[in-house]
């Protein structure tokens, strides 16, 4: 058959985007060639892989097919590359790790500098996603690694602890909230929110949380970070949910209040997931046991 291991990257990133424009920009190519080479596959293959429509694309059931074998195909190119990187002296492998926020902003700074230290050879591949997110693609094999909320059903991953956090309210110390110890969620969403951009993992997870509830999130601005965050709630913009280090970090040098959440999801245990630690290859594996060392 007529296709290579880019096109087979090509595909699984349009799946995983849900678009050729976004699909297109994970595998670094321009999006005429990429829609070129996603036609050549299924002339070749005499079969539809996607259904497009205005909202993008998703696989058919032939797509499907061919995404389990084009990720077991590119699993063993990577396991490949590894084996034979020693007698290359070039990289000697790449680590897919999915994250979300809380974990990618509090903890894993450290943990990763740690690792990418002591493996000079390996590239690390890390990208933010919502933890039930983050459960489908290890299942599925996009990723090798995750770290998810405590909370989230794993299913039959494999999963080790991680860190434990615990999300908390942040406002101006003369905000009506300041001098509270403790407040439920349904009261957050009677004020003006300071939270972080539209497409990270906590905000989409808070504005789901607001949904259920009946109510709107009223984001009055959003930044990239939690200290952008709290440097906004110190100013009287609104107040913000952060993590509970990050608050702690930024009361050292801000005037800020803290009150605690009383929602069962602030609590946040955080899990490594992995579909099978057999399977893995050898540097997600070192990745592991550095996370949870």
């Amino acid at each position: 058959m007529r296709f290579d291991l880019t096109d087979l990257r090509l595909f699984c990133d349009v799946s995983d985007a849900g678009s050729i424009t976004a699909g297109a920009e994970r595998s670094a190519l321009a999006l005429a060639a990429a829609s070129t080479r996603i036609r050549n596959v299924e002339a070749v293959l005499g079969a539809a892989l996607f259904t497009r429509s205005r909202q993008g694309v998703t696989p058919t059931a032939a797509g499907r097919a061919f995404l389990k074998h084009a990720r077991t195909i590119l699993g063993q190119a990577a396991r490949m590359r590894e084996d034979l990187s020693a007698f290359a002296g070039g990289l000697s492998g790449e680590v897919r790790l999915l994250a979300n926020t809380n974990a990618l902003t509090e903890f894993l700074p450290e943990a990763l500098s740690s690792f990418l230290a002591a493996h000079p050879h390996v590239s690390v591949d890390l990208e933010e996603r919502l933890s039930d997110e983050i459960v489908g693609l290890i299942a599925e094999g996009v990723g090798d690694v995750g770290i998810v909320a405590g909370t989230v059903d794993v299913g039959a991953l494999q999963t080790y602890p991680f860190r434990s956090d615990r999300f908390v309210v942040v406002a101006a110390t003369g905000h009506p909230l300041a001098a509270r110890g403790s407040v439920a969620f349904a009261e957050v969403l009677d004020y003006d929110v300071v939270g972080l951009e539209r497409s990270s993992s906590l905000q989409r997870f808070l504005t789901a949380k607001a949904a259920r509830e009946g109510r709107p999130l009223r984001a009055r601005i959003q930044l990239r970070s939690f200290d952008a965050v709290c440097r906004m709630v110190e100013s009287g913009v609104g107040i913000g949910v952060v993590p509970q280090t990050t608050a702690a970090r930024a009361a050292r040098t801000m005037s800020l209040a803290t009150i605690d959440l009383t929602d069962d999801w602030a609590l946040r245990e955080l899990t490594i997931v992995v579909r099978a630690a057999d399977e893995l290859r050898p540097y997600a594996r070192e990745l592991v046991e550095s996370l949870r060392a």
